[in-house]
């Protein structure tokens, strides 16, 4: 096998190689609504990523939130909500358990805390802050930071 490059493929291969960790929800009305939603991380928001570029390790004034910027933030905190609501009630993650879909949204929750993005403006209701949080304090993200860090110190 080749270099794999694209994000969603990525997952797909994870998946594929390790169905023991159920990257994707087993019930199959969670799969699609999991995969579809990190479909839609994996092509939109495009305001949101020009507008709030990824910079793991810096805290920045946030830009103007209008327009369309303001738009994805809404959709985002949308997503997190109902997805929570339908499929992880009680439990961390957007399918209960860690799963592909929130891969996708990690680099989503850095952008929120380097901007000091205020989700509840953006009509959350508190779950999607906490479930922000509770990937922003994942092990693999203090390990993501980690490295970062080496990065720019060398």
């Amino acid at each position: 096998m080749g270099v794999v490059w694209d994000s969603l493929a990525i997952l797909e291969l994870l998946a594929e190689r390790h169905p023991e960790c159920a990257l994707w929800p087993h019930d199959s009305e969670a799969r699609v609504v999991a995969r579809s939603i990190a479909a839609e991380m994996h092509s939109g928001f495009v305001t949101l990523r020009d507008e709030m570029s990824m910079d793991l390790l810096a805290r920045l004034p946030s830009p103007p939130i209008e327009g369309m910027l303001e738009t994805d933030i809404r959709r985002i905190v949308a997503i997190w909500k109902d997805t929570r609501a339908r499929f992880g009630a009680g439990r961390p993650f957007l399918f209960g358990a860690f799963s592909n879909a929130d891969a996708m949204y990690a680099p989503v929750a850095t952008r929120f805390r380097t901007y000091g993005v205020d989700l509840a403006r953006y009509g959350d209701d508190g779950t999607a802050a906490a479930y922000a949080e509770t990937l922003l304090a994942l092990p693999a993200m203090a390990e993501w930071t980690k490295g970062a860090v080496a990065e720019t110190s060398s």
